[in-house]
């Protein structure tokens, strides 16, 4: 008995027959997984109901909210703060610095820092900010700050 190289026997599948065979397969559970939808979607249509109407309630809420902060950095002041309100009170432009870094909340080791000025330095320019501004404190001289438009 002779053997053929490289020959099988009964094993000729060519790739066609492959892909027919796989897209057959997956035809087939997709058809088993819409029956499964199917009965599921029947057994549970309550929650399917409550999930969309949270959708939408969701997606109505973002536009919703969108809109009404939409306008609000129309109503900020511009960057440059209130030049009247700032030369009306004298305050420099270096003193103006320490105010926008003071209404961030930095410190004046961080305003120091940050400027590359002495802390001794900053707070000197504190002290004559609390002088133009009449305040008492930090908090009290940057909500001044901000009602004359000076920092955001």
């Amino acid at each position: 008995m002779k053997r053929r190289r490289g020959a099988r026997r009964g094993l000729s599948v060519s790739w066609p027959a492959i892909l027919l065979y796989g897209g057959l397969l997956a035809a087939g559970v997709l058809i088993l997984q819409w029956i499964e939808y199917q009965q599921y979607a029947r057994t549970h249509s309550d929650e399917i109901r409550i999930a969309l109407l949270a959708a939408l309630f969701l997606g109505v809420g973002v536009w919703v909210g969108a809109q009404l902060f939409r306008n609000t950095a129309s109503m900020e002041p511009p960057a440059d703060g209130n030049p009247k309100a700032q030369a009306a009170l004298g305050i420099s432009d270096r003193e103006r610095d320490v105010l926008v870094l003071l209404a961030q909340g930095l410190s004046n080791k961080e305003i120091a820092r940050e400027l590359g000025v002495s802390p001794n330095t900053v707070k000197t320019h504190v002290a004559r900010l609390y002088e133009k501004l009449e305040a008492g404190r930090r908090t009290q001289a940057v909500q001044k700050a901000r009602d004359l438009g000076l920092v955001r």
